[in-house]
């Protein structure tokens, strides 16, 4: 009887001890997922980098999904299978010739019913030499209307085939600690719909003070202040993160906020619009305390903590950046 009462108080301080003592905190802005929108590259994973090698997908964001693309003559052309399966009307029309032949045959008609007996295999060889003739001049014709599509895609096909350059090690500043460098796949990714843009450090120097400043925001919980640096959609997040807390009765502050590694994922222009998406591995003092009475709740106010996040930036051509989205590693 006496063991059975140990072990309750034992199950008992098991469930209410994590409720006792600090947790470590994931509350900074944008720690409850991955959110946003990368233009036309928000269904797209980033170019992995050293400092985030993977990514998770985008999870919540107001830009529709991507349609797939149409089928063209030249992604026709490049679809499995041989002639036949992709024109099935040329491959019936023998088959049907030839199923004609041999019946005839059997039934003793031979070639277009005039031959029989041991005439009947001579008929037989005569349509299998028509059918493939038709069949060879269907194959000309229809490469000689493919043809020049083909030739036209071959540059870019030869480009894509090319040996891609190898990676440039981490581009360290002084201004940035480790600093944001070139990740693995900064230089690859042009697509039809955007270009590539060159990142200079003015723009690295950017990402960094804007990653402190919405920190700094959100601790505040100045919605005045992150409408002049992020975009409307993540004003939106931020703002439900920040109505969730008050109404839990608590409070996160993230203060000392330092970059201490970056590298650029990749940089475009579409629409009119140039974006750039860095990975970051930041520290920070971040916790979570009761409004009522300023209780510990979370974190810890005198460890620095880390983490490692995905940032989306764009402008307007000769605006300023702001943050568009945020993916967790």
């Amino acid at each position: 009887m006496k063991n059975s009462r140990w072990l309750a108080v034992i199950a008992a301080l098991i469930i209410v001890a994590p409720s006792l003592a600090p947790s470590s905190a994931d509350a900074r802005a944008g720690a409850g997922g991955s959110s946003g929108s990368r233009g036309g590259k928000t269904d797209q994973a980033p170019a992995p980098t050293q400092t985030a090698p993977t990514t998770k997908p985008v999870e919540r964001s107001t830009t529709p999904a991507q349609k797939p693309a149409a089928t063209t003559p030249a992604s026709a052309a490049a679809q499995p299978g041989g002639f036949m399966s992709r024109n099935p009307f040329l491959s019936g029309l023998m088959g049907g010739m030839l199923g004609a032949g041999l019946i005839g045959m059997m039934f003793g008609g031979g070639f277009a019913g005039g031959l029989g007996g041991a005439s009947g295999m001579l008929g037989l060889l005569v349509q299998l030499l028509l059918i493939g003739g038709l069949a060879y001049l269907a194959v000309r014709l229809w490469r000689a209307r493919s043809g020049a599509p083909a030739q036209a895609a071959g540059p870019a096909h030869a480009y894509s085939a090319a040996t891609p350059r190898t990676a440039e090690p981490p581009m360290a500043r002084q201004a940035l600690g480790a600093g944001l460098g070139t990740g693995v796949g900064a230089a690859a990714l042009a697509s039809s719909a955007s270009a590539q843009l060159a990142i200079t450090g003015d723009d690295y120097t950017a990402f960094e003070t804007l990653l402190a400043d919405v920190q700094s925001a959100y601790s505040k919980g100045d919605l005045t202040r992150m409408r002049a640096l992020v975009t409307p959609e993540m004003l939106g997040y931020f703002s439900e993160e920040l109505s969730a807390n008050a109404s839990r009765g608590v409070e996160n502050k993230i203060e000392a906020v330092k970059l201490e590694q970056g590298d650029l994922s990749e940089a475009w222009s579409e629409a009119g619009l140039d974006y750039a998406t860095v990975a970051m591995r930041f520290s920070m003092t971040d916790v979570t305390r009761t409004l009522a009475d300023g209780k510990v709740v979370a974190g810890n106010d005198t460890a620095r903590t880390e983490a490692t996040e995905i940032w989306t930036f764009l402008r307007s051509r000769g605006g300023n950046w702001i943050l568009s989205a945020i993916q967790q590693t």
